[in-house]
């Protein structure tokens, strides 16, 4: 059973950072890739970024490029978000998620498994 926690949310203000993490248990991930969703109260459910497992290979939205980065460390099989430029648009639920297929999608189909999220809230 593959399990993914997210941790690392929390409160920042305008123009700050947080650094999320995602650690994945429950199988080996070397051909799935990762990535990052985000949901805003009322909104759907959108992509943030995404990280293949070997390459490695990155995606990002146009929102949050520039602004974020997508990392990963194999050995702990563990892979990040490091959020910079934070603005109170960012504020959001922000969930990880493993695809097995490692296409490397913004399609929230794709993805196959899901942590539980975490609470990112920017003031202004």
């Amino acid at each position: 059973q593959v399990q993914l926690v997210e941790s690392g949310g929390g409160l920042a203000q305008a123009g700050g950072s947080l650094t999320l993490s995602c650690a994945a248990s429950g199988r080996a991930f070397s051909s799935y890739s990762m990535g990052w969703f985000r949901q805003a109260p009322g909104k759907e459910r959108e992509f943030v970024a995404a990280i293949s497992w070997t390459g490695p290979r990155t995606y990002y939205a146009d929102s949050v490029k520039g602004r974020f980065t997508i990392s990963r460390d194999n050995a702990k099989n563990t892979f990040y978000l490091q959020m910079n430029s934070l603005k109170p648009e960012d504020t959001a639920v922000y969930y990880c998620a493993a695809d097995r297929f490692g296409t490397m999608t913004s399609q929230l189909a794709n993805y196959d498994y899901w942590g539980r999220g975490t609470q990112v809230t920017v003031s202004s």
